[in-house]
């Protein structure tokens, strides 16, 4: 499985909860993550089918800030 990290602008669980159906139909239920208590709100996503692009215009698309971390 791929994993991909990105540093991103979500900062709260009522973001993450807004978000969470439109990441869970692009990766699938249980294959994303948010660690909201590092500084960089990190997004940890595992999935083979999807790509970084695609995971950052999804949250550019809702106004939030997001870019791979390598």
């Amino acid at each position: 499985m791929q994993v991909l990290v990105f540093s991103t602008s979500v900062k709260s669980i009522e973001e993450v909860n807004l978000l969470k159906p439109l990441i869970d139909s692009l990766v699938g239920k249980n294959n994303w993550n948010f660690a909201l208590d590092d500084c960089d709100h990190v997004l940890r996503i595992v999935n083979n089918n999807v790509s970084a692009k695609h995971a950052m215009a999804l949250l550019h698309s809702k106004g939030y800030q997001c870019h791979e971390l390598e």
